[in-house]
């Protein structure tokens, strides 16, 4: 079997032999994007370089990216949807287009040095034109040069092959996708038809090469980027043939859940789904809880996800029969089988399983409690089912089962009608925190941004130098700052932070970046929480100075100068999970 590991090094191998710089995975939680939950792509780390920053390690970047994507949580049971996936993804920031990007995934999926797929069973797609943009002509004739038949090169519209922009402005452009034949060889259809089942997407080259502007006009950039995508939990599926939860990464964890339920992979298509859900969602909440960033299950945002996976986790181990908690015997499967790729999950792993544990008892209390009410009942309809489901949690097969206990018949199809509004619902209502794309870069922001700056600093002289930065949630109406700290801050330490920051604002202090070695910045005083993994891959990094009073690993932007940031008043104080802080302020 190709393992996951053989891959993910062959993928950066290739591209460091095309002169990309090897980057490293970022925090699955975004900073200073508030447009979403969870690190959906490879792109979001590079934000401030995709539109014009300098990247510290150059034009051309290759990267294994951890990835969140939340928006089909009810689709996971299938042979492709996942919540957690390793996105495979290289960058041009400005240099090379859509020749070479064409050329470099062309070569790396049919060489026999590297994937060596048969170009026969490859099929692409490109965009088609439309009254905003032509034909991309240009992708089409490389595909063409490179021998793929014009048969297998569909043109199709923009829901197809274009990205972006991610809000109402911004970068965007086509792109090309290229799909694998995964049925019998023999039987190859001459043309290309994406919605057979049988052709999988496994690459994606974003070309972007427009701006949309407030008038709803497509202007050609001045920096045109290639944005690149591979899961790699695809590709070795495709690889070795099989489904994405028989490949080396999640066999182990199957192979847990079947030694917990009795049950065998395989053989029974509702067992078989129930144990794709709960390896994907306890594998998502392995690596969200993880993070060093200190997401713990809640009620609102992250929180509210990572409560979601583990709770349907646990509902579909009770409808496989696992009675005894389980969540922890699964994480540890995953933590053994990406330690070595992901060291921060080995050392936090005890917060893992403790937090694992318990969500999993409080959920047994909420389902207990929608016992009770069920008890109460004496009649139960489609909704009164959904009610239960959506207040304690309670799985509609076990309210079908007990109400035909005691004769009672539920409209089903009427619960389905209530769950999907709620779906619908829940789409509207997170349409701009799940779409994911380019953070806000607007000049209030910017502010912002620097302001989080001075309060860490002001923060570690205060508080002392065990205070890091653990989440950072940026809009244009107030920050948001979530730190390490064993107590409440009280309101005499609110007062000095406050105090120390309008002290440097006041002092109009120049701010600066200088691109530094791990070595050079440490000598320079600069602080950082993932300054470990910079260390590891030998990347030089950007470090923002704002006078001699801070240095911080950043990607920017930044303000000029401190004096233009106004007044920094600390709104609230609060608790987030054990040792970890949050404050909310504003710049008036």
């Amino acid at each position: 079997m190709v393992s996951s590991e053989e891959i993910r090094n062959k993928y950066i191998t290739f591209f460091k032999l095309k002169g990309h710089a090897a980057i490293p995975s970022a925090s699955l939680i975004p900073e200073n994007d508030p447009t979403v939950l969870f690190t959906t792509a490879g792109m979001h780390p590079l934000v401030p370089y995709l539109l014009g920053e300098q990247h510290p390690s150059g034009k051309r970047l290759v990267s294994v990216q951890k990835c969140i994507r939340t928006g089909d949580i009810d689709e996971v049971g299938d042979n492709v949807h996942l919540t957690f996936f390793e996105m495979l993804g290289n960058w041009s920031l400005g240099d090379y287009f859509k020749n070479e990007a064409i050329e470099y995934s062309f070569e790396f999926l049919t060489s026999k040095e590297w994937l060596g797929l048969d170009k026969n069973l490859l099929a692409v797609s490109v965009f088609q034109g439309d009254n905003d943009a032509p034909f991309d002509s240009e992708a089409f004739e490389k595909w063409k040069s490179l021998g793929i038949s014009e048969k297998r090169i569909a043109k199709l519209p923009k829901k197809n092959n274009w990205w972006g922009p991610a809000g109402e402005t911004g970068p965007c452009g086509p792109d090309t996708e290229i799909f694998y034949w995964t049925g019998d060889p023999e039987d190859v259809p001459g043309s290309f038809n994406d919605d057979d089942p049988l052709w999988v997407e496994i690459w994606n080259d974003v070309f972007m090469q427009y701006n949309k502007t407030k008038e709803g006009t497509y202007v050609s950039l001045v920096q045109k980027n290639v944005d690149t995508g591979m899961g790699l939990e695809r590709t070795v599926a495709v690889l070795n043939n099989c489904d994405v939860y028989q490949i080396d990464t999640f066999k182990p964890i199957i192979e847990k859940i079947e030694e917990l339920s009795g049950k065998k992979y395989g053989k029974d298509d509702q067992d078989t789904r129930a144990m794709k859900i709960i390896a994907d969602h306890i594998r998502a909440a392995t690596f969200i809880l993880g993070d060093e960033r200190g997401i713990v299950p809640s009620n609102v945002g992250q929180g509210y996800v990572l409560r979601r996976l583990i709770r349907r986790a646990v509902r579909y181990g009770k409808q496989l029969g696992i009675e005894e908690k389980f969540c922890r015997s699964i994480a540890d499967q995953v933590v053994l089988v990406f330690k070595n790729s992901y060291i921060e999950l080995e050392r936090n792993a005890q917060k893992i399983y403790a937090e694992l544990e318990r969500e999993e008892d409080k959920f047994g209390l909420a389902l207990k409690k929608g016992l009770n009410e069920f008890e109460k009942l004496t009649n139960i309809d489609g909704k009164v089912a959904f009610n239960l489901y959506q207040s304690y949690g309670f799985p509609i097969e076990l309210t079908v089962e007990l109400s035909k206990e005691r004769g009672f018949d539920i409209d089903v199809n009427e619960f389905k009608k209530e769950f999907e509004h709620h779906q619908e619902l829940s789409r509207t209502a997170s349409a701009g925190v799940f779409k994911g794309g380019l953070a806000d870069n607007s000049e209030q922001v910017v502010k912002y941004h620097t302001a989080t700056h001075l309060m860490l600093q002001a923060m570690r002289e205060i508080l002392g130098d065990h205070v890091e930065q653990r989440g950072s949630n940026l809009t244009a109406e107030r920050l948001r700052f979530d730190f390490s700290h064993p107590t409440k801050v009280n309101p005499e330490e609110i007062k000095k932070i406050e105090d120390r920051v309008n002290e440097v604002i006041r002092e109009d202090l120049p701010v600066h970046f200088e691109i530094l070695s791990v070595e050079d910045a440490k000598k320079r005083g600069a602080t950082g929480i993932f300054e470990d993994k910079y260390a590891a891959l030998g990347n030089n990094i950007k470090v923002y100075f704002i006078g001699d009073y801070s240095a911080e690993i950043c990607g920017g932007p930044h303000v000029e100068h401190t004096g233009i940031l106004g007044t920094f008043k600390i709104q609230k104080e609060e608790a987030v999970s054990q040792g970890v802080r949050r404050i909310k302020a504003i710049l008036l």
